[in-house]
């Protein structure tokens, strides 16, 4: 569960900033970010480490210099992201759905759909996800499971943001469960993030990247009561113009009713999203924090000790 804290001055500016830049064109916001972008690289130091240590996992062939460049485009994109939430929460609709160029794989959801058949989207944190949430909810009935933000006052911004489209936003507990098996079986869209780290008892281990990562195992659950179609979706930023979105068909793990394949299923998705461009997926999310150890014979979780 989020832990929220109440900082109204701070949640204040946050907005502020937010319905200015929604008016602010594309092409500016991609200015503003790659000036900002850098910096962050340069001054945050967490998110840098944390980049550049997955980046470092993940593709161990390329080189210390080819790593260092590709971090810094990363934090540039997740620069950008935050500076488009505004347009994308705020932003009028006109503008948000034209800023969309153009839909591939968009076949995958209307013929699930023609089949009286729920889709599940998994969308990992890559390019602009609300974005993606804008277009999901705007043609399709789309439920996703929200968790508020740790800065209480921003609850009502970005609640009002991913809702004012007709998106449905349910609870990260059982209700919201119940919730998203209620959506499928009416053959709606539902939305799963792949890529956070669950809590202990809700996952498993499975490689990502050829690493194991903790994984979680709402995804098998779904299907086996459903049996929905999952797709991967992303939208894709092209700098300065707009989105290009995704949808992938999922890797035919995902399928499995094996919570360990099932998982392997997903990670290998969210790599074929990643592979769109790498520089678009926040590799600044901790995905290796959890790892199990056998100590007498029996699991024992502690903490990566990359991070």
């Amino acid at each position: 569960m989020t832990d929220t804290r109440s900082h109204p001055r701070r949640a204040q500016a946050i907005a502020g900033l937010w319905k200015t830049l929604a008016g602010r064109r594309l092409a500016s916001l991609w200015r503003l970010s790659r000036l900002a972008g850098p910096l962050v690289h340069r001054f945050s130091r967490r998110e840098r480490e944390v980049t550049e240590i997955n980046l470092g996992e993940v593709y161990p062939e390329c080189g210390a210099a080819e790593r260092r460049r590709l971090a810094r485009e990363s934090l540039t994109h997740s620069t950008a992201t935050m500076l488009e939430l505004g347009f994308a929460w705020m932003g009028s609709p006109e503008r948000v759905e034209a800023s969309i160029l153009v839909v591939h794989g968009r076949e995958l959801l209307d013929e699930a759909r023609a089949e009286g058949r729920g889709v599940i989207v998994l969308a990992p944190h890559f390019g602009n996800w609300e974005v993606l949430n804008f277009w999901l909810s705007s043609h399709f009935p789309f439920t996703a499971m929200y968790e508020p933000p740790k800065i209480a006052e921003l609850d009502a911004v970005t609640r009002a943001g991913r809702e004012r489209m007709g998106a449905s936003l349910v609870p990260t507990n059982p209700r919201g469960v119940a919730a998203l098996l209620k959506a499928l079986k009416r053959s709606e869209a539902i939305g799963i993030l792949p890529d956070q780290e669950p809590d202990w008892g809700s996952g498993v281990f499975a490689p990502f990247f050829g690493r194991p990562a903790y994984t979680a195992t709402l995804l098998p659950k779904l299907v086996a009561r459903t049996e929905a179609r999952v797709v991967t979706g992303v939208a894709r930023r092209i700098p300065g113009r707009g989105f290009e979105i995704h949808f992938l068909p999922a890797d035919e793990r995902v399928y499995s009713s094996d919570e360990a394949e099932s998982a392997t299923g997903v990670n290998a998705c969210v790599e074929a999203a990643i592979a769109l461009d790498p520089a678009q997926y926040q590799w600044e999310y901790k995905r290796y924090r959890k790892v199990v150890e056998e100590q007498q014979g029996h699991p024992h979780h502690q903490a990566f000790r990359l991070y």
